[in-house]
């Protein structure tokens, strides 16, 4: 019987049973956070930490005025993210935000200050992408358990702590809890070693691509093998944020000495006479050496190719050297998925995606757009220009990596080179802010989803890193970009 199968059936006895041996850092953190076992797979948990987007401060004030109480308002946040412009105008004419969410902010920020509720609205100078902001500054933390509505929150999780979307706020906001059933472990351990211009990006890209786009289903992922720990906390998010994207319950990756340096940067970080008894949890929240998983995946990076999706899930990827699949050769479950993939995407069979040309490149969102990713873009693009027919944006994740950006000169190169260089938010990954992508438009994009409309009506998305996608932008067409660094006709 398969994982997902059995799971809905499995009782609390048999999940112990199977449990056998050391424990995984998701049943630890689980275990530490039950407030109440309810029968079966449920359980009562307290919440650490809740995330609410864009009217976040309104729906806090709204409770407050029917006479609720909000039950741990010190463990709340909210920024504006998803609604927000990112035009450089925005501060001076407002009517470019879409809908009134930014008001809250500025309506109700006495409110949220007494409460004690962090409150990031676009005048703030902490805004940005939430899962963004949470980690730098400080208010993600390892061992912790995060909720939130967004459903890329398993971002979070590279910090080394669970967290996942889909939450109801109001639920939070009134009890400090949440209703859950306990997932199933997976570990996904990625071995090799990496060749340049391969990144993060592409590592859990090629993962889903071999699992599948439903292999994390009921599970929580711990990202895990000699490629993960190499890896800086800025790509652990931007592996753990594509975790939803296999289906996964959350992802993460457990926290390490690499975890603990950049947690003591952070602003919100334990104060001074907190700091040892923090760290020394932090150190006991990793899985133990014999803890037992559900599934147990390795996957050999060695070799790995940066990767480009040529259709409809980010499972429908291939290397950039590869060529686009045949449906006939898929597996016959997914065979009339692919014929409609290729379909919408307007890509034949055989053909190389090397040199696909492309309409406009997004760099930003919640997948990769902090100051690491940025100098990454910034050393593909500078001294060179953007195709002339091809629109391309540089959205950084928030105003602090916009800041440092600035600072560096990152934002002088992709201007020269004919970036917009836009204000921190959501913008193209999701568009409910009105960036979207031209109406039947081509777009190579370093976000985390390539659905159909995701960017626009009608528009194809090719899922791919954030170099990749800057090389695009130069020559309007996808390249491989180890090629493009070295100075190769592309």
């Amino acid at each position: 019987m398969g994982v997902g199968l059995a799971y809905g059936f499995l009782p609390r006895l048999a999940l112990a049973q199977r449990r056998t041996g050391g424990k995984t850092m998701y049943d630890k953190i689980w275990e530490e956070h039950e407030v109440a076992y309810l029968g079966g797979i449920t359980s009562i948990l307290h919440v650490d930490r809740l995330m609410i987007a864009d009217g976040g401060p309104s729906t806090v004030h709204d409770l407050v005025a029917s006479g609720r109480t909000i039950r741990n308002p010190q463990l709340v946040w909210t920024v504006e993210d998803h609604s927000v412009s990112t035009s450089p105008d925005r501060y001076t004419n407002r009517s470019l935000n879409l809908g009134n969410s930014w008001r809250g902010y500025v309506e109700h920020a006495d409110e949220m200050k007494k409460l004690g509720v962090q409150s990031f609205g676009m005048d703030d100078p902490h805004q940005g992408i939430q899962h963004v902001v949470g980690p730098e500054t400080g208010l993600t933390q390892p061992g912790m358990l995060m909720v939130a509505g967004d459903s890329h929150t398993c971002t979070h999780g590279a910090m080394g702590c669970v967290s996942w979307g889909g939450e109801s706020a109001q639920n939070v906001l009134i009890t400090g809890t949440v209703l859950r059933e306990r997932a199933l472990n997976m570990r996904v351990n990625m071995t090799g070693t990496l060749g340049p211009w391969v990144r993060a990006k592409d590592t859990i890209l090629h993962t889903i691509g071999t699992l599948g786009a439903d292999s994390g289903n009921r599970c929580a992922v711990e990202y895990a093998g000699p490629v993960v720990r190499g890896f800086s906390v800025e790509e652990r998010m931007s592996i753990c944020n594509l975790a939803i994207e296999m289906a996964a319950a959350t992802g993460m990756v457990a926290p390490d000495d690499t975890t603990f340096q950049y947690m003591a940067t952070r602003e919100f970080r334990p104060r001074a006479e907190y700091w040892d008894r923090a760290l020394a949890y932090w150190r006991t929240v990793p899985s133990e050496a014999d803890a037992v998983f559900d599934r147990d995946e390795t996957i050999d990076m060695s070799g790995l190719e940066p990767q480009v999706t040529w259709g409809v899930s980010p499972e429908h990827v291939i290397a950039v050297s590869g060529r686009v699949p045949d449906p006939a050769n898929a597996p016959a479950a997914k065979r009339e998925a692919w014929r409609a993939a290729l379909e919408y995407t307007k890509l034949k069979p055989g053909d190389p995606i090397v040199g696909t040309p492309i309409d406009e490149a997004f760099i930003g969102s919640c997948s990769e757009s902090r100051i690491g990713d940025l100098r990454l873009v910034a050393q593909v693009v500078k001294g060179r220009r953007v195709a002339p027919n091809v629109i391309a944006w540089v959205v950084p994740g928030s105003k602090p990596v916009k800041r440092q950006a600035e600072a560096e000169g990152l934002d002088r190169i992709f201007k020269e080179a004919g970036f917009d260089w836009r204000e921190p938010g959501c913008s193209k990954c999701y568009g409910s802010n009105g960036d979207l992508v031209a109406k039947g438009k081509r777009s190579a994009s370093n976000s985390n989803r390539n659905y159909i409309g995701r960017q626009g009506v009608d528009a194809i998305t090719h899922l791919m890193s954030a170099p990749m996608v800057a090389a695009a932008a130069i020559t309007g067409r996808i390249v491989d970009i180890r090629r493009f660094m070295a100075g190769e006709q592309v």
